[in-house]
């Protein structure tokens, strides 16, 4: 392996300035061309190979090997019993070959390390500026041209040199900072490194336009003046914001939109080429971050007056030692403590803003490299896949087949090579990107902004702030150690990993729903991290590990009405904490892909059920307690399954009529893609109520709660729809799932009538003798209820024998419980296959899946009522128009309105009043509603 001539050429200037062959000055004049004539961090990259002969890695690494042994999943089987002992021998081989390419390139990565320790260096000042001060204000230079042109890719740094760059930079950062830790024994250790909170907010960083959490700087500064002020005696003029706020948007209007670093920029404009590239050029600098309006207080002086510092206004590159380090009773970037910071010293100033740096470093492009370097590792396995699948096709091809053989073995060669070539290339990828050291320091990382993070959130409303970027850096960083280390290296043998774990998932439990928060896409990518932290048993229980206080919190935000927030991604996490717990719902492959498509078992399968009965308590604790609480969430569950249905059966209307179009045989896939959204939506919502009614039934069935009687009726006309959709003979869901369109395999009968089934099981059998009997009396009154579709669930759904559709009553309006029509069932098509040849769904198919218990059940719900419906039939007298609702036309009057003694059911009159209080006929506003019953002598 060659090194890079460039790095030889400051390789020797390094070794002369050790051994004082040449002046420190020299070293400074360095600096200060590194990031011109280098083209910075072009000379910390280390270049990955793309021709294996060229690098040398075949002399390296002799013997290649990959995985030959994969789970249904398609994944390396971890297992080494049935390894043989040619296979034992090649990975050991292997594993030696990758042995000596790593401790060749840890060669010229300490090089780079000792290069930056020079760069680095703050006692080299002599007559000039030291050079850890040239660097920095460079660093932070090249940041800012990174941050503004990232609409441009063209102008950015390539992302694998700043992958390399990063890892030097925290390991000559970290080196001089446990140096200082052992100068000075009150600083802390790099392993607690953090970012103070007051660099922020203080002025002293240039965080260009980056977001913050509570939105923009300049409003930020008008709305929490007064906190400033009273926290940490910075004092902000208003006419000086007033001014600025002028000033900035009288150059917006000059300069165009080309100046901003997300506008609109003009197609065929030039761009300007970074410093990275060319010579630096003076940016523009964030005006509401180094403001000359800020003034500081004298801090803990409450009998003397207010003394006031002028800051002056200083660009990056002229920034000093003394604005950064402080003197004199400066405190240079730690000015504005807040009283909840702890009043000890850090480290030097200088590394906190280089480790800030370099957590922006990585949210900007370094995650992004390393998702895309695992495509590397997938090739390998779909190859190994491939070629094994290409032997087995080889010992099974007969003698007689010369021709087929021949292909199959030039397959096998083509295969062989390209692995041996991928193997090698990975090999140089786990050196260089996915080592252990390499994991150790995306490791720290982490650390770093969890406790930058917590200890920004001390602060209270300056926590409005920090910067998005260390909420996303918390959880990339997460992310990436979770899915792009392994398997090679595991993250649960990292140092403190269930501590790191646990403070994780209380910042993701606490600010998901922080009203401090307010950008749309940061709260979302919380939402998004919190759901899938609580998929995998080891986040999970880390999760449950948070204090009780704050685990209740995040239950009663997760339990918030649904509308105007994202509630979609909320329901997928009550769902996962729930699945696991509900009936039939223990699945890691979809029942019916088993069934149907058997060829598809290789896909990946969902994740392993893992319920926290924990959170489930403290849901039913917070729904039983808070009655308004539980009744606003549940309807806006209810609401939510109504549109969700209601779309899902409008589209797969439109899906079909598109395939029984002779001139078009082909269905959008972003239809077709919403359309399985929508269903999975149905289905977990009612896996919501399932939850909700197992863990407090009597949100439903106990009627002295002001809305059980409401909900439960809403419940059973929402449940009665979806069961009439699915399984009414030769519908229109039967078709469209016939049609096995890709994009649509999670549509089927088994999710969402198993879902329907288990909500049913609960409130017919599981519940005590009252709240059956009146969840039966409201499921048969309601005027959708048809036995036959109860019956299918166990395959008894047939059509009677000499029945017809004509012969059949006809089915009354479904509309929706606000007033939504649902999309009408489309007739059966001409030539559609009868009764006799139509294949009916039953629970009894899916005995992996259903266990004898819950067939019981289901047996004795449908014989329950059977009985039921025979006896509501026997004694209902037939009812005459006029004593049957004037709003619905399907209940009986059984309410009165006060004062204006108008009349409907409880049904209508209940829902009427959740959103409007005056009577449905003569707009008078209701001040009671009372029951009616018909008087005898009518």
């Amino acid at each position: 392996m060659c090194i890079p001539r460039v790095i030889l050429r400051v390789t020797l200037c390094m070794i002369c300035v050790r051994y004082r062959v040449i002046r420190p000055a020299s070293v400074r004049s360095l600096t200060r061309r590194t990031f011109d004539v280098l083209r910075s961090v072009v000379f910390f990259y280390i270049k990955t190979p793309l021709r294996v002969k060229e690098a040398g890695l075949e002399e390296l690494i002799p013997t290649t090997w990959w995985p030959t042994r994969f789970d249904k999943e398609g994944k390396d089987e971890q297992e080494a019993k049935s390894e043989s002992a040619d296979e034992r021998l090649r990975r050991r081989a292997y594993e030696r070959g990758c042995q000596r390419l790593k401790k060749r390139i840890e060669v010229v990565e300490e090089l780079q390390v000792q290069i930056l320790k020079l760069l680095l260096n703050n006692k080299d000042r002599g007559t000039g500026e030291a050079s850890r001060y040239i660097f920095l204000n460079k660093f932070r230079k090249f940041l800012q041209e990174n941050a503004s042109n990232r609409g441009h890719p063209t102008a950015l740094c390539p992302p694998e040199y700043m992958l390399c760059f990063l890892h030097r930079l925290i390991t000559a950062v970290r080196s001089y900072w446990d140096e200082g830790k052992r100068k000075g024994p009150g600083c802390i250790s790099s392993e607690e490194a953090y970012v103070p909170p007051q660099l922020f907010y203080n002025g002293k960083v240039d965080y260009f336009d980056l977001q913050r959490l509570g939105g923009l700087l300049s409003h930020l500064k008008k709305a929490l003046k007064d906190e400033l002020a009273s926290k940490t005696n910075i004092i902000i003029d208003p006419a000086e914001i007033l001014t600025t706020s002028m000033d900035d948007l009288d150059e917006d209007e000059e300069s165009g939109a080309a100046q901003r670093p997300f506008g609109a920029a003009a197609m065929g404009g030039a761009l300007a080429r970074p410093s990275w590239l060319s010579s630096p050029t003076l940016g523009r600098a964030n005006r509401f971050l180094s403001t000359a309006a800020v003034s500081l207080m004298t801090p803990r002086r409450p009998l003397a007056p207010p003394e006031k510092v002028k800051v002056r206004t200083l660009a990056v590159e002229q920034r000093t030692e003394e604005d950064i380090e402080g003197s004199h009773g400066n405190d240079g970037l730690l000015l504005g403590r807040p009283l909840e910071e702890p009043d000890q010293p850090i480290a030097e100033k200088s590394l906190l803003e280089i480790v800030d740096g370099i957590v922006m470093m990585y949210n900007l492009s370094v995650h992004q490299q390393l998702g895309k370097m695992v495509v590397v590792s997938d090739d390998v396995h779909e190859y190994a896949m491939a070629l094994k699948d290409t032997e087995e096709k080889i010992a099974r091809c007969p003698a007689r087949r010369a021709d087929i053989l021949d292909e199959l073995q030039k397959s096998q060669k083509v295969f062989a090579e390209k692995l041996n070539h991928l193997s090698r290339r990975l090999a140089w990828i786990n050196a260089t990107v996915y080592s252990k050291e390499k994991m150790l320091d995306v490791y720290w990382l982490l650390r770093v902004c969890i406790r930058t993070v917590e200890h920004a959130d001390n602060t209270g409303s300056l926590f409005a702030f920090a910067p998005e970027f260390y909420l996303n850096v918390a959880m990339n960083a997460y992310s990436a150690l979770k899915n792009y280390f392994s398997p090679a290296n595991s993250m649960e043998d990292l140092p403190g990993y269930e501590d790191t774990l646990t403070q994780l998932a209380a910042i993701l439990a606490k600010h998901f729903a922080d009203p401090r928060i307010v950008g749309t896409d940061i709260k979302d990518s919380l939402m998004q991290a919190l759901a899938s932290y609580v998929c995998y048993p080891q986040s999970l229980r880390a999760v449950e590990r948070i204090p009780e206080e704050q685990r209740v919190a995040m239950m009663r935000n997760l339990l918030a009405p649904y509308e105007q927030r994202p509630w979609a991604q909320t329901n997928w996490i009550l769902v996962r904490l729930w699945r696991g717990c509900g009936f039939g719902y223990r699945y890691t492959r979809l029942p019916h892909l088993l069934k149907t498509k058997p060829e598809d078992t290789n896909l990946p399968s969902l994740q392993k059920p893992c319920p926290s009965l924990l959170l489930q308590r403290h849901m039913a604790e917070l729904l039983s307690m808070d009655k308004d609480m539980a009744a606003s969430f549940l309807n806006s569950v209810l609401n939510q399954l109504n549109w969700a249905f209601s779309e899902f059966i409008g589209m797969i209307q439109e899906i079909q009529q598109a395939a029984e179009r002779p001139e078009r045989n082909f269905v959008d896939t972003r239809q077709l893609k919403v359309c399985a959204t929508c269903f999975d939506l149905s289905v977990s919502l009612l896996r919501v109520l399932e939850m909700t009614v197992t863990l407090v039934p009597e949100i439903f069935l106990d009627w002295s709660r002001p809305s059980a009687e409401l909900l439960l009726r809403r419940l059973a006309q929402l449940l009665n729809q979806v069961l009439n959709r699915v399984t009414a003979e030769r519908n229109l869901f039967d078709r469209v799932v016939n049609l096995r369109l890709p994009g649509l395999e999670s549509v089927d009968h088994y999710p969402i009538l198993v879902a329907v089934t288990g909500i049913l099981v609960q409130v017919l059998v599981e519940g005590e003798r009252q709240g059956i009997s009146r969840a039966a009396s409201v499921l048969l009154s309601d005027p959708c209820f048809q036995l036959h579709s109860i019956q299918h669930l166990l395959g008894e759904g047939g059509e009677p024998a000499g029945s017809s559709t004509s012969s059949a009553p006809s089915m009354p309006p479904v509309v929706g419980p606000l007033g939504a029509a649902l999309a009408p069932a489309i007739s059966p098509a001409p030539g559609a296959t009868g009764p006799a040849d139509h294949k009916h769904f039953s629970l009894h198919a899916y005995t992996d899946y259903i266990s004898e218990e819950e067939e019981r059940k289901v047996e004795g719900m449908l014989a329950f009522l059977t009985l039921e419906s025979k006896q509501a039939a026997a004694s209902t007298a037939p009812t005459s128009e006029d004593d049957l609702c004037p709003i619905c036309y399907a209940h009986s009057i059984s309410a009165v309105f006060k004062p204006c003694s108008h009349k409907s059911c409880k049904a209508c009159i209940n829902q009427h009043l959740m959103n409007n209080k005056d009577c449905f006929f003569c707009k008078a506003t209701i001040t009671g509603v009372e029951d009616y019953t018909k008087p005898a002598s009518s």
